[in-house]
């Protein structure tokens, strides 16, 4: 997965809007092949992220969950202590 797409549900506090965006953002130059795109594509790059940013807002918003908010400091304390395993 994308380094930059990380899950943005379910925490407290909620994702920020640069959060989403940089979701967003890494999830339209996976697609596309371009870390930046040419003069010539980037305003419809530019506008895909827009519009993929501004979905996820509402797909975050419209979800439902009886499960308690997760901690952002717990989960990346458990991230570091996977990465530590993993690259030592």
């Amino acid at each position: 997965m994308c380094r930059n797409i990380r899950t943005l549900y379910n925490f407290d506090p909620p994702a920020t809007d640069d959060e989403v965006h940089a979701s967003a953002l890494q999830f339209v130059r996976k697609l596309s092949g371009f870390a930046k795109p040419s003069k010539a594509n980037e305003p419809v790059f530019n506008w895909a992220v827009a519009e993929i940013a501004h979905i996820a807002h509402h797909l975050l918003e419209d979800l439902e969950t009886n499960a308690p908010p997760r901690n952002r400091e717990i989960e990346a304390a458990k991230a570091k202590a996977r990465a530590q395993l993993r690259y030592g």
